[in-house]
């Protein structure tokens, strides 16, 4: 069984910092993936990279409520009362081209998909709704989590891209649930889909030995009910089985 790691938010709880991951992603790992799921802590600097990437056979970055503190893309400060994560910033943005340039399989979801696109040189929009000409991907959160998670648009897939090529579809609906967005696209992505609006929903590392793929949805709610939800972590499993059966 493939190790796929699962870097982690860093968090306070009451007075502690805790170092934590969502049950819905190690889910998805554990029976979407159908590999082992390990938390990775947010060490930032101390981390070891080398004996990181050796250690696994694919990681998986998690969306988040934290958004990455914008001087890492040279945007302006963020809103007063915007969460961020600096540990968790210090570790996953160097991670992610190492990881990549390992041949380390990589699937980066919300957050996880924000980071990727600022590890290769792309900015972002912090409130996605107040640009001219683009939807509110906001989600409602005074609604249940079934509302809240259901699905909000429709995305088209890119011809010829590795997402239409998993999911043997066009366009499909997709859940919306943030407020940043990819606003110039980081180098050595490629484009795998798009919002009505024209918002960058997916991208892939065009250039990448393994599979390397971000999303702007969430992919991980009740993926078991959602068939190319099943399909994207199926093929994130397979290369990360692929790399495994290989070392």
């Amino acid at each position: 069984m493939p190790l796929i790691g699962i870097p982690a938010d860093r968090r306070l709880t009451g007075k502690h910092p805790f170092h934590m991951v969502g049950e819905k992603y190690i889910e998805a790992v554990s029976a979407g993936a159908d590999a082992m799921p390990t938390l990775v802590p947010a060490l930032g600097a101390a981390t070891d990279w080398p004996r990181l990437l050796e250690a696994f056979d694919g990681l998986l970055f998690t969306g988040s409520e934290s958004n990455v503190e914008p001087y890492h893309y040279g945007g302006p400060a963020s809103a007063p009362g915007t969460l961020h994560d600096s540990n968790r910033d210090a570790t996953t943005l160097p991670l992610i081209p190492r990881a990549i340039a390992a041949g380390v399989p990589v699937l980066a979801i919300c957050r996880g998909f924000q980071e990727m696109n600022v590890a290769y040189g792309g900015t972002l929009w912090q409130q996605v709704h107040e640009v001219e000409g683009y939807l509110d991907h906001r989600d409602d959160e005074s609604l249940p989590l079934d509302d809240q998670y259901a699905t909000a648009h429709e995305v088209r897939l890119e011809p010829g891209g590795l997402l239409g090529k998993i999911f043997g579809v066009k366009t499909l609906r997709v859940n919306s649930l943030h407020s940043q967005g990819v606003q110039r696209l980081g180098e050595a992505l490629a484009v795998e889909a798009r919002a009505p609006d024209g918002l960058i929903e997916a991208f892939r590392v065009a250039n990448a030995d393994a599979f390397a793929v971000g999303v702007q949805w969430h992919p991980e709610w009740k993926f078991q009910h959602d068939t190319y939800s099943r399909a994207l972590f199926a093929a994130f499993g397979a290369a990360a089985r692929q790399r495994a059966n290989s070392r």
